[in-house]
């Protein structure tokens, strides 16, 4: 069985190219962030313009409690390079890197960090991109109950990975209790609902066709009061990233499902090479 553990192979000619790629809420300096498989994310796709929407690096979680290992760094420095050699980066803050805003704009790197942009789309429309912790009330209101919640979502988070770590064992596929909890409590959903109506209807507000945001960790694409709302997701519980492809269509990448089927090709080319040099060698 083919599980997160499951490390991928070197792939000629299976490097996915897209226009552009949005990522939001890698949580940077925890331990619910996969690097690994954002790490694995980068190295298999390339594009034009790549969006940083928000909570890249967690501020909060640094803040309370230094934790940065290799593959967090070795994240940082794939996205610089990235810039270097002419990927577009954009960075926009979210709230776990508000600190960020206080220098807003600035270009660190090659990379632009701003608070919001309007993104101009093959497909001839205008997309607001912005994280979207601004539409969230508790954030707003009661700052400190969302600290607090984030620091009990940590846990949760810390939870699951010793419940993944006995499914493997298992021979089970990864599963996110935090996302099964979130969709079981009727305040969640009603959160998310509520987060959507309100992004959109400010979307409306500045004529744009459509919004892309992260923060609530539910990636979705749908349209909403005539406005396509996209949610890029998250690299704590669902290893999500939003693309625009050249013809100008936008899909929601699950990560975790796509390097399945790298892996798939990979092994029915491997087993076509193979064959093809046993053929080689009865003709001979």
């Amino acid at each position: 069985m083919f599980d997160k553990t499951t490390k991928l192979q070197s792939i000629h000619g299976k490097i996915l190219q897209y226009k552009s790629i949005w990522i939001s809420d890698i949580h940077l300096g925890t331990r619910g962030c996969q690097a690994d498989m954002v790490l694995e994310f980068i190295k298999y796709t390339r594009s034009e313009n790549l969006y940083l929407v928000g909570d890249i690096v967690d501020g909060w979680a640094l803040k309370n409690r230094w934790y940065w290992p290799q593959q967090h760094n070795d994240v940082i420095q794939k996205i610089l390079r990235k810039a270097r050699h002419g990927t577009r980066v954009f960075y926009i803050a979210g709230n776990h890197d508000e600190i960020l805003r206080k220098f807003i704009p600035i270009n660190l790197g090659n990379v632009e960090i701003l608070n919001q942009l309007i993104y101009e789309a093959l497909n001839g429309k205008k997309y607001w991109v912005i994280h979207g912790d601004q539409f969230d009330g508790i954030i707003r209101y009661a700052k400190w109950l969302s600290i607090l919640g984030s620091v009990a979502y940590e846990a949760l988070i810390a939870f699951n990975r010793y419940l993944n770590y006995f499914r493997r064992r298992f021979g089970k596929e990864y599963w996110s209790l935090s996302k099964y909890i979130k969709f079981k409590v009727k305040n969640a959903v009603k959160f998310i609902s509520e987060f959507e109506s309100l992004v959109v209807s400010s979307a409306k507000q500045k004529n744009a066709q459509g919004v892309i945001c992260g923060h609530i960790h539910h990636p979705a694409m749908e349209k909403m009061k005539d406005i396509e709302y996209k949610n890029c997701g998250d690299w704590v519980e669902n290893c999500t990233a939003l693309v625009e492809h050249f013809n100008g269509n936008f899909e929601l990448i699950h990560w975790l499902d796509k390097r399945k089927e790298i892996s798939e090709d990979a092994l029915i080319e491997e087993e076509f090479r193979q064959d093809q040099q046993e053929k080689i060698r009865v003709v001979s």
